[in-house]
């Protein structure tokens, strides 16, 4: 697999003005490494910064939301903590990216059109539209405070000219319509040019109205509003293949909702005990199947899967298959428990597999095969002896996200110092890469990375020791249909698409 930039970058790359997003740091370095992970090699398409809030409020005074002034752009090194990233997802085509922020900011990328019949630049996606998904609430009767930070976002298959998504934060689902208006209506008869009422006296003859073209303006419109029904943190969003349902998932409950209807959802799984002392786990990602409406899967911070249905009953606090590998009494340690806690939970496109991470591994379960994965993936087995350290500064409750490629045959997931894993689930090979910057040199080629656990280092190794645990791949999204990938990193997106050769 080889990483190299195209020849057209964005941003200060090639001077152009493209918006706050793009990177306004210098030429980016040709990046280049072997690896069987897929097929061909990949190359960095470009490095997207998202727009802090002074960015944000400079848009909302544009008409054209593409059209930003330069200087309000920001170098990742004065991010806030509203500006890290923390969703990401592509669209049903791919044509569409979407990141939600800490900030509670959605912003989409559209693919650019004239780059789709040209291979070498297929991956460039410009910034299409931002809007403030969620606002921070307080909850007066609990005396708590709700973020805004933007836990998931889900897009719904397009059926008209108009994109919908839902995005979620704590406690709170909305449902957003994004769409285009390239033309305003003139003429009124009971209004002026400047939208003030006219006096009916001074009307003397009758106008029709007409459409005149305008620049292209995207808007996003909230059209359901979905609240009051999460006692805890909603944990995961999931669009049913009836396209009719969704449901939502916080830590002891998973409600199913329609999407016509904002007042009202069904209760679906509700692993609270009675005594709350009792409590032993808690849900911490859930998913529909692919295919089967009545199908669904959920995990726990006991490393356990559950798929149920729900043909079988209203309430489906029986389970109808119970995924859990049992545990070796040899490995067993203070940290088993934390480790072995799944942060995510994916079904394969073909629905036939599903696939969860948890600390330390990626693995692979059959549907049919309940006792054990089929196939497990260690991402960083070099930090176990590293628990006790990440146990202290909070970086063993990390949650990382695992994503499929579009043929279900490579897997990615993220890990620290900026690194993100892929395993080719023919070859059985697996490749470390990073997603920065700072080791980016003009025509350079940057190979896999290596850590290196104890002995003598290579030179082209990083010790274990040096691994920046700040720097985090938590979320990434991999193109439905091509080598398309977009990888999370603090604020900045990068998107690599696959050399041809």
């Amino acid at each position: 697999m080889v990483l190299q930039p195209s020849e057209r970058h964005y941003g200060d790359w090639n001077h152009r003005r493209l918006g706050p997003w793009c990177s306004p740091t210098g030429s980016p370095a040709p990046l280049s490494c072997e690896t069987g992970c897929g097929e061909g090699s990949w190359i960095l398409v470009c490095r997207l910064l998202v727009p802090t809030q002074v960015s944000l409020l400079s848009m909302e005074e544009d008409i054209d939301t593409r059209k930003i002034n330069n200087s309000f752009l920001r170098d990742h090194s004065y991010a806030t903590e509203a500006d890290i990233i923390s969703t990401v997802e592509f669209n049903h085509t791919g044509e569409l990216l979407a990141t939600g922020d800490k900030g509670g900011r959605v912003v989409i990328f559209q693919r650019e059109q004239e780059s789709k019949n040209q291979v070498h630049r297929r991956g460039e996606y410009n910034v299409y539209s931002t809007f403030q998904s969620h606002e921070p609430e307080f909850d007066y009767l609990k005396s708590l405070e709700i973020e805004e930070k933007i836990n998931k976002i889900r897009w719904l298959p397009q059926q008209n000219a108009a994109y919908f998504l839902l995005s979620t934060n704590d406690k709170t689902v909305k449902l957003w319509k994004v769409s285009e208006r390239d033309k305003r209506p003139e003429g009124y008869n009971l209004k002026d040019e400047e939208g003030r009422l006219r006096d009916p006296a001074t009307i003397t003859t009758l106008r029709v109205p007409v459409l005149r073209p305008m620049d292209l303006m995207v808007e996003a419109t909230p059209r359901r509003v979905f609240a009051n029904a999460h006692t805890y943190h909603i944990n995961s969003i999931s669009v049913n293949s009836d396209y009719e349902t969704y449901m939502s998932a916080d830590d002891l409950r998973i409600n199913l909702w329609n999407f016509e209807i904002t007042n009202q959802s069904f209760n679906i799984v509700d692993i609270k005990p009675a005594n709350m002392e009792e409590l032993t786990e808690v849900i911490t990602a859930a998913e529909f199947h692919p295919h089967h409406c009545n199908t669904f899967v959920y995990s726990s911070s006991k490393g356990t899967i559950r798929l149920c249905d729900m043909r079988a009953s209203a309430l489906c606090d029986r389970h109808t298959k119970f995924f859990e590998e049992p545990e070796d009494p040899s490995n067993r340690s203070f940290f088993s428990e934390i480790i072995s806690s799944i942060s995510d939970v994916k079904f394969s496109h073909s629905g036939r597999y599903i696939m969860t991470r948890d600390y330390l591994t990626v693995k692979v379960w059959d549907l049919n095969m309940e006792n054990r994965p089929i196939e497990t993936y260690q991402v960083h087995d070099y930090l176990r002896s590293k628990l006790c350290s990440l146990y202290e500064n909070d970086c063993i409750f990390d949650k990382f996200e695992c994503v499929w490629n579009g043929s279900d045959s490579v897997i990615m997931t993220g890990s620290y110092n900026n690194f993100f894993r892929m395993f080719d689930r023919n070859t059985k090979r697996d490749v470390t890469l990073e997603a920065s910057r700072e080791n980016s040199k003009p025509r350079a080629i940057l190979k896999p990375r290596k850590v290196c656990v104890g002995g003598k280092r290579r030179k082209d190794e990083i010790s274990v020791d040096s691994l920046d645990f700040s720097k985090k791949i938590l979320h990434t999204a991999w193109h439905p249909s091509e080598n398309i990938i977009a990888v999370a990193a603090t604020n900045n997106l990068y998107i690599f698409q696959d050399k041809v050769n």
